[in-house]
Protein backbone atom coordinates (compact mmCIF):
# COMPACT_ATOMS: atom_id res chain seq x y z
CA UNK A 1 0.00 0.00 0.00
CA UNK A 2 1.44 3.38 -0.76
CA UNK A 3 2.74 5.80 1.51
CA UNK A 4 2.11 9.09 -1.12
CA UNK A 5 -0.48 11.40 0.40
CA UNK A 6 -2.08 14.21 -1.84
CA UNK A 7 -1.01 12.42 -5.38
CA UNK A 8 -2.83 15.05 -7.18
CA UNK A 9 -1.31 18.16 -5.63
CA UNK A 10 2.07 16.55 -5.71
CA UNK A 11 1.71 16.41 -9.81
CA UNK A 12 0.20 19.72 -9.68
CA UNK A 13 3.60 20.97 -7.96
CA UNK A 14 5.41 19.30 -10.30
CA UNK A 15 3.95 20.78 -13.49
CA UNK A 16 4.15 24.28 -11.84
CA UNK A 17 7.45 23.74 -11.32
CA UNK A 18 8.68 22.78 -14.62
CA UNK A 19 7.01 26.41 -15.57
CA UNK A 20 8.66 28.20 -12.83
CA UNK A 21 12.29 26.47 -14.32
CA UNK A 22 10.98 27.97 -18.08
CA UNK A 23 10.15 31.23 -16.80
CA UNK A 24 13.27 31.76 -14.84
CA UNK A 25 15.10 30.68 -18.31
CA UNK A 26 13.09 33.23 -20.30
CA UNK A 27 15.84 36.21 -19.36
CA UNK A 28 18.23 34.06 -21.97
CA UNK A 29 15.86 34.20 -24.65
CA UNK A 30 14.86 38.22 -24.29
CA UNK A 31 17.60 40.06 -22.75
CA UNK A 32 20.78 40.55 -25.53
CA UNK A 33 23.46 37.83 -24.78
CA UNK A 34 26.34 40.26 -23.46
CA UNK A 35 24.14 41.99 -21.15
CA UNK A 36 22.56 38.87 -20.08
CA UNK A 37 25.99 37.44 -18.94
CA UNK A 38 26.94 40.80 -17.37
CA UNK A 39 23.82 40.15 -15.25
CA UNK A 40 24.79 36.97 -14.23
CA UNK A 41 28.66 37.73 -13.61
CA UNK A 42 27.71 40.55 -11.27
CA UNK A 43 25.21 38.22 -9.57
CA UNK A 44 27.36 38.39 -6.29
CA UNK A 45 26.53 41.85 -5.81
CA UNK A 46 22.68 40.51 -4.80
CA UNK A 47 24.26 37.60 -2.34
CA UNK A 48 26.43 40.41 -0.83
CA UNK A 49 23.55 43.51 -0.36
CA UNK A 50 21.18 41.20 1.24
CA UNK A 51 23.88 39.24 3.47
CA UNK A 52 24.30 43.18 4.12
CA UNK A 53 21.33 43.70 5.36
CA UNK A 54 20.47 40.07 7.33
CA UNK A 55 24.20 41.01 9.37
CA UNK A 56 22.40 44.42 10.11
CA UNK A 57 18.95 42.78 11.07
CA UNK A 58 17.20 45.75 8.85
CA UNK A 59 13.85 43.35 9.00
CA UNK A 60 13.95 42.73 12.55
CA UNK A 61 14.75 46.75 13.27
CA UNK A 62 11.66 47.63 10.72
CA UNK A 63 9.69 44.72 12.45
CA UNK A 64 5.93 45.75 11.24
CA UNK A 65 6.22 49.44 11.01
CA UNK A 66 7.93 51.43 8.66
CA UNK A 67 10.76 54.12 9.39
CA UNK A 68 13.39 56.09 7.65
CA UNK A 69 16.63 55.28 5.99
CA UNK A 70 18.04 58.06 8.85
CA UNK A 71 15.97 56.53 11.41
CA UNK A 72 17.01 52.32 10.74
CA UNK A 73 20.86 53.88 10.24
CA UNK A 74 20.73 55.15 13.90
CA UNK A 75 19.34 51.95 14.86
CA UNK A 76 21.99 49.77 13.28
CA UNK A 77 24.04 52.29 13.68
CA UNK A 78 24.93 52.89 10.04
CA UNK A 79 26.02 55.96 7.39
CA UNK A 80 22.20 56.70 6.40
CA UNK A 81 23.36 57.75 3.22
CA UNK A 82 24.81 54.09 1.88
CA UNK A 83 22.33 52.66 4.44
CA UNK A 84 19.89 54.15 1.65
CA UNK A 85 21.38 53.01 -1.46
CA UNK A 86 21.87 49.81 -0.27
CA UNK A 87 18.08 49.43 0.78
CA UNK A 88 17.52 50.93 -2.55
CA UNK A 89 19.01 48.06 -4.39
CA UNK A 90 17.54 45.86 -2.19
CA UNK A 91 13.98 47.39 -3.06
CA UNK A 92 14.98 46.90 -6.53
CA UNK A 93 15.49 43.10 -6.31
CA UNK A 94 11.86 42.74 -4.72
CA UNK A 95 13.45 42.74 -1.10
CA UNK A 96 11.96 45.85 1.27
CA UNK A 97 9.73 48.03 0.31
CA UNK A 98 9.72 51.87 -0.57
CA UNK A 99 6.80 53.27 0.58
CA UNK A 100 7.47 56.96 0.13
CA UNK A 101 11.19 58.79 -0.53
CA UNK A 102 13.60 57.04 1.69
CA UNK A 103 11.24 55.50 4.21
CA UNK A 104 10.81 51.53 4.32
CA UNK A 105 8.71 48.55 5.47
CA UNK A 106 8.89 45.00 4.58
CA UNK A 107 7.20 43.33 2.49
CA UNK A 108 6.86 39.44 1.94
CA UNK A 109 10.38 38.61 1.53
CA UNK A 110 12.17 40.83 3.59
CA UNK A 111 9.96 39.57 6.60
CA UNK A 112 11.46 35.88 5.66
CA UNK A 113 14.55 37.83 6.82
CA UNK A 114 13.46 38.83 10.23
CA UNK A 115 14.80 36.53 13.12
CA UNK A 116 11.57 35.98 14.86
CA UNK A 117 9.41 35.36 11.94
CA UNK A 118 8.17 31.48 11.69
CA UNK A 119 9.78 31.14 7.94
CA UNK A 120 13.33 32.86 8.89
CA UNK A 121 15.85 31.93 6.62
CA UNK A 122 18.23 34.84 7.87
CA UNK A 123 20.81 32.04 9.16
CA UNK A 124 20.74 30.41 6.45
CA UNK A 125 21.54 33.64 4.27
CA UNK A 126 24.45 34.34 7.25
CA UNK A 127 25.68 30.92 6.48
CA UNK A 128 25.91 30.94 2.85
CA UNK A 129 27.23 34.08 2.75
CA UNK A 130 29.83 33.32 5.61
CA UNK A 131 33.57 33.64 5.21
CA UNK A 132 34.11 29.88 6.15
CA UNK A 133 31.20 29.02 2.61
CA UNK A 134 32.45 32.38 0.57
CA UNK A 135 36.03 31.69 0.48
CA UNK A 136 35.53 27.96 -1.22
CA UNK A 137 33.35 29.90 -3.93
CA UNK A 138 35.66 32.93 -4.93
CA UNK A 139 38.95 31.41 -4.00
CA UNK A 140 39.22 27.98 -4.82
CA UNK A 141 36.10 26.47 -7.03
CA UNK A 142 38.61 26.77 -10.72
CA UNK A 143 41.06 24.69 -8.64
CA UNK A 144 38.54 22.23 -7.54
CA UNK A 145 36.87 22.04 -10.98
CA UNK A 146 40.71 21.41 -12.58
CA UNK A 147 41.21 18.80 -9.85
CA UNK A 148 38.45 17.33 -8.86
CA UNK A 149 39.41 18.00 -5.38
CA UNK A 150 36.82 20.16 -2.49
CA UNK A 151 37.46 23.58 -2.58
CA UNK A 152 36.00 24.06 1.04
CA UNK A 153 38.89 21.12 2.25
CA UNK A 154 41.48 23.44 -0.04
CA UNK A 155 40.70 26.73 1.36
CA UNK A 156 40.29 25.57 5.11
CA UNK A 157 42.71 22.63 5.55
CA UNK A 158 40.06 20.41 7.16
CA UNK A 159 36.87 18.24 5.71
CA UNK A 160 33.37 20.17 6.21
CA UNK A 161 32.41 18.31 8.99
CA UNK A 162 35.79 18.04 11.25
CA UNK A 163 35.71 22.01 10.39
CA UNK A 164 32.41 21.81 12.18
CA UNK A 165 33.83 20.17 15.19
CA UNK A 166 36.71 22.46 15.47
CA UNK A 167 35.03 25.56 15.01
CA UNK A 168 31.68 26.07 17.15
CA UNK A 169 30.94 29.49 16.07
CA UNK A 170 30.36 28.22 12.56
CA UNK A 171 29.05 24.99 13.92
CA UNK A 172 26.21 26.66 15.85
CA UNK A 173 25.46 29.14 12.42
CA UNK A 174 25.47 25.96 10.48
CA UNK A 175 22.72 24.13 12.99
CA UNK A 176 20.71 27.52 12.79
CA UNK A 177 20.25 27.30 9.07
CA UNK A 178 19.84 23.52 9.40
CA UNK A 179 17.00 24.47 11.56
CA UNK A 180 15.79 26.68 8.78
CA UNK A 181 15.66 24.35 5.96
CA UNK A 182 11.78 23.49 6.27
CA UNK A 183 11.16 27.28 5.28
CA UNK A 184 12.89 26.25 2.20
CA UNK A 185 11.20 23.07 1.61
CA UNK A 186 7.54 23.76 3.19
CA UNK A 187 5.89 21.63 5.28
CA UNK A 188 4.81 18.77 2.32
CA UNK A 189 6.87 16.14 3.90
CA UNK A 190 4.81 16.65 7.08
CA UNK A 191 1.01 16.33 4.51
CA UNK A 192 2.11 14.58 1.19
CA UNK A 193 4.18 11.72 3.53
CA UNK A 194 1.47 8.69 5.36
CA UNK A 195 3.63 9.28 8.59
CA UNK A 196 -0.19 8.04 10.20
CA UNK A 197 0.84 3.91 9.64
CA UNK A 198 4.07 4.25 12.07
CA UNK A 199 4.55 4.38 15.61
CA UNK A 200 7.86 6.26 15.98
CA UNK A 201 10.38 8.29 13.70
CA UNK A 202 14.17 7.76 14.37
CA UNK A 203 15.37 11.07 13.36
CA UNK A 204 19.16 10.19 12.00
CA UNK A 205 21.13 13.60 11.60
CA UNK A 206 18.53 15.80 12.26
CA UNK A 207 19.62 18.34 13.98
CA UNK A 208 17.50 19.69 16.82
CA UNK A 209 14.53 18.02 15.59
CA UNK A 210 13.19 20.66 13.64
CA UNK A 211 11.20 18.21 11.05
CA UNK A 212 10.47 15.81 13.77
CA UNK A 213 8.58 18.29 15.47
CA UNK A 214 7.05 19.20 12.58
CA UNK A 215 5.55 15.76 12.47
CA UNK A 216 4.76 15.35 15.82
CA UNK A 217 2.55 18.29 15.97
CA UNK A 218 0.44 17.02 13.32
CA UNK A 219 0.37 13.27 14.40
CA UNK A 220 0.47 13.43 17.97
CA UNK A 221 -0.28 10.41 18.85
CA UNK A 222 3.88 9.60 17.19
CA UNK A 223 6.82 9.68 19.59
CA UNK A 224 10.31 10.85 17.93
CA UNK A 225 13.85 10.14 18.71
CA UNK A 226 16.39 12.52 17.36
CA UNK A 227 19.92 11.58 17.15
CA UNK A 228 22.40 13.39 16.10
CA UNK A 229 26.24 15.00 17.26
CA UNK A 230 26.65 15.63 20.63
CA UNK A 231 27.59 19.03 20.49
CA UNK A 232 24.80 19.59 18.01
CA UNK A 233 21.99 17.79 20.31
CA UNK A 234 22.95 19.25 23.49
CA UNK A 235 20.50 21.72 24.34
CA UNK A 236 18.10 20.72 21.97
CA UNK A 237 14.76 20.27 24.34
CA UNK A 238 15.68 23.29 26.25
CA UNK A 239 15.84 25.34 22.88
CA UNK A 240 12.56 24.40 22.15
CA UNK A 241 10.98 25.20 25.46
CA UNK A 242 12.13 28.46 24.72
CA UNK A 243 10.32 28.49 21.58
CA UNK A 244 6.91 26.90 22.93
CA UNK A 245 7.48 23.74 21.97
CA UNK A 246 7.30 22.24 25.37
CA UNK A 247 3.65 20.24 24.44
CA UNK A 248 5.05 18.93 21.57
CA UNK A 249 8.11 17.76 23.42
CA UNK A 250 6.69 15.42 25.50
CA UNK A 251 7.03 12.95 22.56
CA UNK A 252 10.16 13.50 21.65
CA UNK A 253 13.80 12.18 23.17
CA UNK A 254 17.41 12.65 22.08
CA UNK A 255 20.44 10.30 21.69
CA UNK A 256 23.60 11.37 20.70
CA UNK A 257 25.00 9.48 17.81
CA UNK A 258 27.97 9.07 15.65
CA UNK A 259 26.06 7.62 12.21
CA UNK A 260 29.43 6.66 10.78
CA UNK A 261 29.80 4.05 13.44
CA UNK A 262 26.18 2.73 14.76
CA UNK A 263 22.49 4.07 14.95
CA UNK A 264 20.02 3.34 17.50
CA UNK A 265 18.44 0.47 16.77
CA UNK A 266 14.44 -0.02 15.99
CA UNK A 267 11.98 -1.75 18.23
CA UNK A 268 9.80 -2.48 15.35
CA UNK A 269 7.92 -2.81 11.90
CA UNK A 270 6.02 0.33 13.25
CA UNK A 271 8.89 2.65 13.54
CA UNK A 272 10.61 4.38 10.63
CA UNK A 273 14.20 5.99 10.20
CA UNK A 274 14.13 9.49 8.48
CA UNK A 275 17.33 10.77 6.77
CA UNK A 276 16.75 14.34 5.66
CA UNK A 277 19.11 16.12 3.51
CA UNK A 278 22.32 14.14 5.61
CA UNK A 279 23.09 11.45 2.79
CA UNK A 280 23.80 14.11 -0.30
CA UNK A 281 27.10 15.59 2.15
CA UNK A 282 28.62 12.24 1.87
CA UNK A 283 30.73 10.39 -1.31
CA UNK A 284 29.41 6.74 -2.55
CA UNK A 285 31.40 5.04 0.41
CA UNK A 286 30.63 6.77 2.92
CA UNK A 287 26.65 6.48 1.96
CA UNK A 288 26.69 3.19 1.90
CA UNK A 289 28.79 2.78 5.29
CA UNK A 290 25.96 4.82 7.08
CA UNK A 291 22.87 2.96 5.10
CA UNK A 292 24.92 0.04 6.13
CA UNK A 293 24.13 1.01 10.05
CA UNK A 294 20.51 1.91 9.18
CA UNK A 295 19.98 -1.56 7.81
CA UNK A 296 21.61 -3.63 10.59
CA UNK A 297 19.79 -1.51 13.18
CA UNK A 298 16.39 -2.41 12.13
CA UNK A 299 17.67 -6.11 10.85
CA UNK A 300 15.26 -7.65 12.68
CA UNK A 301 12.57 -5.58 13.15
CA UNK A 302 11.74 -5.06 9.73
CA UNK A 303 11.47 -0.81 10.03
CA UNK A 304 11.08 1.29 7.64
CA UNK A 305 13.93 4.17 5.93
CA UNK A 306 12.55 7.61 4.72
CA UNK A 307 15.47 9.08 2.91
CA UNK A 308 14.09 12.74 1.83
CA UNK A 309 16.57 14.04 -0.64
CA UNK A 310 16.42 15.45 -4.07
CA UNK A 311 16.52 12.96 -7.04
CA UNK A 312 18.23 14.67 -10.22
CA UNK A 313 16.88 14.11 -12.96
CA UNK A 314 19.08 12.33 -15.66
CA UNK A 315 19.33 15.44 -18.16
CA UNK A 316 18.15 19.20 -18.49
CA UNK A 317 18.46 19.63 -14.41
CA UNK A 318 16.50 23.16 -13.31
CA UNK A 319 18.91 25.76 -11.40
CA UNK A 320 17.91 25.36 -8.32
CA UNK A 321 19.03 21.55 -8.26
CA UNK A 322 21.84 22.05 -9.94
CA UNK A 323 22.79 24.68 -7.48
CA UNK A 324 22.54 22.28 -4.39
CA UNK A 325 24.59 19.82 -6.42
CA UNK A 326 27.57 22.28 -6.98
CA UNK A 327 26.96 23.61 -3.23
CA UNK A 328 27.56 19.88 -2.56
CA UNK A 329 30.88 19.70 -4.93
CA UNK A 330 32.41 23.09 -3.72
CA UNK A 331 31.76 21.89 0.36
CA UNK A 332 31.77 18.40 0.72
CA UNK A 333 32.58 15.54 -0.91
CA UNK A 334 28.98 14.76 -1.85
CA UNK A 335 26.28 15.19 -4.73
CA UNK A 336 22.70 15.23 -5.66
CA UNK A 337 22.20 12.17 -7.53
CA UNK A 338 19.96 10.41 -9.77
CA UNK A 339 17.34 7.46 -9.01
CA UNK A 340 19.61 5.35 -10.97
CA UNK A 341 22.29 6.24 -8.75
CA UNK A 342 20.23 6.28 -5.79
CA UNK A 343 19.55 2.98 -6.73
CA UNK A 344 22.86 2.06 -6.90
CA UNK A 345 23.79 3.04 -3.21
CA UNK A 346 20.74 1.27 -2.14
CA UNK A 347 21.38 -1.99 -3.55
CA UNK A 348 25.40 -1.91 -2.47
CA UNK A 349 24.06 -1.29 1.63
CA UNK A 350 21.26 -4.29 1.27
CA UNK A 351 18.08 -2.04 1.10
CA UNK A 352 15.53 -2.35 -1.42
CA UNK A 353 13.73 1.05 -2.97
CA UNK A 354 9.82 0.39 -1.78
CA UNK A 355 8.47 3.95 -3.29
CA UNK A 356 9.45 6.52 -4.84
CA UNK A 357 6.82 9.50 -2.55
CA UNK A 358 6.47 12.91 -4.17
CA UNK A 359 6.58 16.49 -2.65
CA UNK A 360 5.13 19.49 -3.26
CA UNK A 361 8.73 20.93 -2.78
CA UNK A 362 11.95 20.24 -4.51
CA UNK A 363 12.79 17.06 -2.35
CA UNK A 364 11.44 12.95 -2.55
CA UNK A 365 11.45 11.02 -0.04
CA UNK A 366 12.75 7.77 -1.01
CA UNK A 367 11.08 4.70 1.07
CA UNK A 368 13.17 1.20 1.48
CA UNK A 369 13.47 -1.72 3.88
CA UNK A 370 15.97 -4.41 4.36
CA UNK A 371 16.30 -6.77 1.65
CA UNK A 372 16.61 -9.50 3.95
CA UNK A 373 13.18 -8.91 5.40
CA UNK A 374 11.35 -8.29 2.11
CA UNK A 375 8.60 -10.50 2.06
CA UNK A 376 8.45 -10.98 6.68
CA UNK A 377 5.58 -10.09 7.66
CA UNK A 378 6.45 -7.31 9.82
CA UNK A 379 7.61 -5.77 6.68
CA UNK A 380 3.98 -5.93 5.04
CA UNK A 381 2.18 -4.96 8.30
CA UNK A 382 3.68 -1.24 7.67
Amino acid sequence: MTLQKNAGAVRRFAKFARFGAWLQNLPNKIVPPPFRLIQIGSAFWQSRALNVVARLDIAGALADGELSAETLAERVAADADALYRLLRMLVAMGVFEEVSQRRFRNNKLSSCLRPDHPHSVRAMVLMHNSPEMSRPWFERLEQGVCSGGVPFESAHGQAFYDYLDANPEFDQLFAQAMDSVEALAGGSFVTDFDWSRFERIIDIGGSKGAKSLAILKRHTRLKALVADREQVIRGAAQFWKEKGEGAALQGMSFEACDLLQAVPKARSGKDIYLLSAVLHGFDDDTCVAVLRNVAQACATSGAAIAVMELVMPDKRADMATAAFDMQMFVNTRGRERTLAEWRRLFDQSGLELREVVGLQTFGKILVLRAVHCAGSLSCARA
